[in-house]
């Protein structure tokens, strides 16, 4: 459950470190975001050599957040820490960066992410 002002951790290679979360898409009402829901996101900290820089506006997945997100089969799934993936826009879902680090949900697959997923070490 991510929600406005939250910190995540880029999960790729775009050049981003650290990221905070101005918007949640969905709906004026939206407060919280879940696994697969795009943000819109600041640049907090970033390499000085990389795609994105320190301030930038980006819109972002989340594919690992520390609240549990309850399956439809009953399951359970928790990451250990908030991290998300810069993409170039909503509609054409493309990563910015070109690898993805660490393991990340299906439910981003679900989302219409494939090439996310096909780019991630492992989709839990």
């Amino acid at each position: 459950m991510i929600q406005h002002r939250s910190i995540l951790r880029s999960a790729d290679n775009s050049g981003a470190k650290v990221l905070m979360v101005i918007h949640v898409f969905g709906g004026s009402k939206r407060k919280f975001g879940f696994l697969g829901d795009i943000l819109n996101c600041v640049v907090k900290e970033a390499v000085p050599t990389g795609q994105v820089k320190t301030g930038e506006i980006v819109k972002v997945i989340l594919v690992r957040a520390r609240k549990e997100h309850k399956r439809i089969d009953g399951s359970y799934v928790r990451f250990s820490e908030n991290a998300g993936v810069v993409i170039d826009n909503a509609k054409d879902k493309n990563p910015r960066g070109t690898r993805v680090f660490g393991p990340i949900a299906r439910e981003v697959k679900d989302a219409g992410f494939a090439k996310i997923a096909s780019m991630a070490v492992e989709v839990v």
